[in-house]
């Protein structure tokens, strides 16, 4: 697919949005601070964004409040919300472009992943959550005469939705979606590294007629916004994608204030598993280097773990080896560019130090380890292969969260899938094999919320997506699932004698 358009010429027009956007005004921080939003492919500062703190959570937050418990949107008739929201999506699209851009400047990502994948996934997903915001019943129960009871889903009201960096837009899209459709009222914290795209759509949102307060948008650290957000005794509900260790501290902030309910979305260390019998090894060569470098490996279900049978681990890294030439590393703006950069230094000296540590441990270096491009300014990380890893080494069990792809062997496919399964995660797993039968056992043995079979494949938004374990509980994003947790069961009981 060719893109229609030249990133750099576009880029260098973008006027990047930097307010914070409360009661469907854009506005500086209550207290005028700013921070600096940087390009990893670079280093350069892009823009200076409104800084977000207590007061400016609290403002949102009220404002989201009024609109739920006063506004039209919750009372509004389900298909008017949908109506709303597809046109939002609609502008989304006219924007499309500007967007990709603007998300491949602040995350480093390439520009024809988010042409091509982002913008096109937050369009289809905001489309579908839309489609069902009048399509979901309520229920009649079996009470016997002279009772009439109901069962009836209701809007949960204001939820927080904290945002990711890796996947801006279609994060995003994953929360507004389903809590909007609802029929809730949203204060969403991006990450403090992307937080340019979350604002634009949001103001987009305003222009396709969303009432004001509906959908919030708060930038800021995590220490302070976030928190502020996951405290706030008016939020009824908070939506997590991150961290295992920062969804840790959501659930405190929930027990500490109002018992808000809590959806997370965590980390993962996923594995491949590709048992003896599978027979197209460029295939599996292909999905297994997609599952590592796309996004520079900066992905939560990335299988990180591949898991070759002994009788065929030579072939397939041979065949990964050739592969791996077409994940071209360079310039984000590059249509031509597979992988881009890291998202700031930081994240980069954390997976060299995870590269060295697996050196150290006794694992071997097949190739990459390295930062590039440093004259750049950026910071790009090699696409990194290590082979004799045990399963106590660290680069097996902790999340590197970068382009690097640890590989084990072994003997029997009841190995396989324990090896799999040595983890404390359980986001995505994948398994190649040509016989239905093996697959069909390994699909169900294998403790992940989502298992791909002689594919790597998170699914779409008609399916539910999350984890066991360390990657997360409370709720789904995606599929009729991630409605449903943003609401509220109540039984209605009425007695007609």
């Amino acid at each position: 697919m060719t893109l229609q358009f030249d990133p750099a010429a576009l880029a260098a027009s973008v006027t990047p949005p930097t307010r914070m956007l409360i009661g469907g005004r854009s506005v500086e921080s209550a207290s005028g601070a700013t921070f600096a939003t940087l390009n990893p492919a670079t280093g350069e500062e892009l823009a200076q964004v409104a800084e977000g703190a207590q007061e400016d959570i609290d403002r949102a937050v009220a404002a989201a409040r009024d609109a739920f418990d006063n506004g039209p949107w919750g009372r509004m008739a389900p298909a008017d919300r949908r109506n709303l929201l597809k046109r939002f999506a609609l502008l989304i699209e006219a924007h499309a472009d500007e967007l990709a851009v603007m998300e491949t400047l602040e995350a480093g990502k390439p520009i024809f992943d988010s042409s091509t994948i982002d913008l096109p996934e937050t369009v289809a997903c905001l489309m579908w959550h839309a489609e069902l915001a009048d399509k979901v019943y309520d229920l009649a129960t079996p009470s016997g005469p002279g009772v009439v009871s109901t069962v009836v889903r209701e809007p949960i009201g204001v939820v927080g939705a904290v945002l990711p960096w890796n996947y801006p837009l279609m994060m995003a899209a994953w929360k507004i979606g389903p809590a909007l459709a609802a029929g809730n009222t949203m204060v969403l914290k991006p990450a403090e590294q992307t937080s340019m795209s979350t604002i634009r759509i949001a103001e987009l949102a305003t222009e396709a007629g969303l009432p004001d307060g509906v959908l919030n948008v708060v930038p800021g650290f995590g220490e302070t916004t976030g928190a502020a957000l996951g405290l706030h005794s008016q939020v009824d509900c908070v939506g997590f994608t991150g961290s295992t260790e920062v969804g840790r501290m959501f659930l405190r902030y929930s027990a500490d204030s109002n018992l808000k309910r809590v959806l997370l979305e965590c980390g993962g260390k996923s594995p491949m598993v590709v048992m003896g019998d599978a027979e197209d090894l460029d295939k599996v060569a292909a999905n297994a280097c997609e599952a590592i470098f796309w996004n520079a490996g900066q992905n939560c279900s990335s299988n990180s773990r591949l898991l070759l049978h002994e009788s065929i681990a030579d072939e397939t890294l041979d065949r990964i080896d050739e592969a791996m030439h077409e994940w071209v590393l360079g310039d984000p703006l590059d249509p031509e560019t597979r992988m881009g950069g890291i998202i700031e230094p930081s994240h980069m000296e954390k997976i060299l130090s995870n590269i060295e540590k697996a050196k150290d441990e006794g694992a071997t270096l097949r190739c990459g380890g390295n930062q590039t491009r440093a004259e750049s300014g950026g910071w790009f990380v090699e696409p990194t292969i290590f082979t004799d890893v045990t399963p106590d080494m660290t680069v097996a069990r902790d999340e590197v969260f970068g382009p690097v792809l640890s590989v084990s062997t072994f003997t029997h496919a009841d190995e396989g899938i324990a090896m799999a399964n040595d983890t404390d995660y359980g986001l995505h797993a994948s398994v190649f094999t040509s016989n239905v039968r093996s697959a069909h056992l390994a699909s169900r043995m294998l403790r992940a919320g989502t298992v791909s079979v002689n594919c790597y494949s998170e699914g779409d938004m008609t399916t539910p997506f999350g984890g066991y374990g360390l990657s997360g509980f409370g709720g789904r994003d995606n599929g009729v699932h991630a409605h449903e947790q943003y609401t509220e069961t109540k039984t209605i009981w009425l007695d007609l004698s």
